[in-house]
């Protein structure tokens, strides 16, 4: 089971719906004008046509086992006393002092560009369940990291 926000539940679903109503109809005409061009044998463009309809089809179906094990999280009733998944959370690094705010969320909302990272993550996994103040000594490739938890929010 894996939890996720209702807007990474949404997005999903708009990608599935896009992939099947946009993607989907584009790969079968390219099929069906490889088909058009004779000996299905030695046809490189028809070949490449069914590789893509497979991939294609394979994604989709993987999109939709996320949505069918996905648990949405209610926003509204994420406690800010703790860090948990959806927690926005701002923190300094004790030794730097450099502040840095990451949102935890499920593995497939995760988007660095947007502060999101995954709960399986070592610094979200080093975080749960700590509180404002608290210190989090966390291992990272570089070595061990301390992060303050500044603040806790949604």
């Amino acid at each position: 089971m894996a939890y996720m926000s209702q807007e990474g539940y949404d997005k999903i679903a708009a990608e599935i719906k896009r992939l099947e109503e946009i993607e989907r109809p584009e790969i079968i005409r390219q099929i069906q004008e490889a088909r058009e061009k004779g000996d299905l044998s030695e046809n490189a463009e028809y070949d490449a046509a069914k590789e893509a309809q497979g991939k294609l089809e394979s994604k989709i179906a993987q999109l939709k086992a996320e949505l069918f094990d996905a648990k949405i999280i209610d926003t509204s009733k994420v406690q800010t006393d703790v860090v948990q998944i959806l927690s926005k959370v701002e923190m300094k690094n004790v030794k730097t002092g450099m502040k840095m705010t990451y949102t935890i969320v499920s593995e497939s909302e995760a988007n660095l560009r947007e502060n999101k990272i995954s709960v399986g993550t070592p610094i979200a996994q080093g975080l749960l369940g700590k509180r404002v103040g608290d210190i989090a000594s966390i291992t990272i490739p570089q070595g061990i990291i301390e992060l303050e938890i500044v603040n806790i929010s949604v």
